[in-house]
């Protein structure tokens, strides 16, 4: 986020078309060139990696979750526990980059709600600027992504502005996802063992192996569920920095809160970031949260018509 020269007057009108142009970025299709909804993964079978799998008579268990007590509050976390894993490093970074890629997909076939919003704060610790915008994540009767900008009230940011760069990063780095094919692009360190509220979790360090020029990256730190290995939480922010002097463009320090979708998913339900950006004129002290709600599976229903199958429409245009 780049910081807005000081001159008030002019600055107001900068940032409020900047930040009207960014919405109407968000109103573009995302993906809209790749395929509609894929086949959910393979089940995964019992097993170290697996997810226990209950036989057809008995109910199943009710999915574990990680409560986003950051909302209200830190969540409960004891101190890391510089103890060895239960199996080998190497197989539970494997393992959950694997179910990371299969998260990939499978958040590819959901529909949800994501509210941004971020706010400058002055010494007295008020607000003193805010942009603000809801959005759906949905589809096209032909199954295509799409985002919807439904709620954008008139920004009042004037220390700040929001760049694609910002944009894209809520996108991709703040609901950060390290697949298998990620993995050759990051050194992955494991700290230690450690409880989140009621999980489990192996916790392990993350940083790019390398900057390439045009590429964003996670730096920071993820918490790995030691049960069905699956990322619950992430701790970092996005790198590199970019730019210096009056172009310079730097990003804030943020946490990413997962909870446990349909028993076999984790999606990333709550981001939050209360961080002072330090650009060479001085800081400016912001809040961010991103919250993804109504998670819902994207199903294509059909009709037969005159012999040919064709796609309903959804029930809201």
């Amino acid at each position: 986020m780049p910081r807005v020269p000081e001159n008030p007057v002019r600055c107001r009108g900068h940032v409020a078309a900047l930040l009207l142009f960014g919405a109407a970025l968000f109103a573009v299709p995302l993906f809209a060139q790749g395929p509609g909804p894929m086949a959910p993964a393979t089940p995964r079978y019992d097993g170290p990696a697996g997810i226990p799998q209950q036989a057809p008579a008995q109910p199943a268990p009710a999915p574990r979750q990680v409560p986003v007590r950051a909302q209200t509050g830190p969540a409960r976390q004891e101190p890391i526990e510089n103890s060895p894993p239960a199996i080998p490093v190497d197989e539970i970074i494997k393992t959950f980059a694997q179910h990371e890629a299969e998260f990939k997909v499978e958040r590819g076939n959901f529909t949800y709600t994501q509210d941004f919003v971020i706010q400058t704060i002055d010494d007295d610790g008020n607000v003193d600027g805010e942009y603000r915008m809801t959005s759906d994540i949905t589809f096209t009767p032909q199954g295509k992504r799409y985002e919807v900008v439904t709620y954008a009230p008139p920004p009042t940011l004037e220390r700040i502005m929001l760049t694609q760069q910002d944009l894209d990063d809520v996108r991709n780095i703040q609901p950060f996802v390290l697949t298998t094919d990620d993995l050759p692009k990051y050194n992955v360190t494991y700290v230690g063992r450690q409880h989140i509220d009621q999980l489990g979790t192996y916790v392990f360090d993350v940083a790019p192996k390398k900057i390439e020029k045009g590429q964003r990256y996670f730096q920071g730190r993820i918490w790995v569920e030691d049960k069905d290995f699956e990322i619950v939480k992430t701790d970092g922010k996005a790198v590199p920095n970019i730019g210096k002097g009056p172009n310079e463009n730097v990003f804030p320090r943020f946490e990413t809160y997962r909870e446990n979708i349909e028993g076999h998913y984790w999606f990333p339900t709550y981001t939050h970031s209360d961080d002072f950006l330090k650009f060479s004129t001085g800081e400016v002290h912001i809040r961010m949260t991103i919250r993804y709600t109504d998670y819902k599976r994207f199903r294509v229903t059909s009709r037969i018509v005159q012999g040919a199958t064709t796609a309903a429409p959804p029930d809201k245009p």
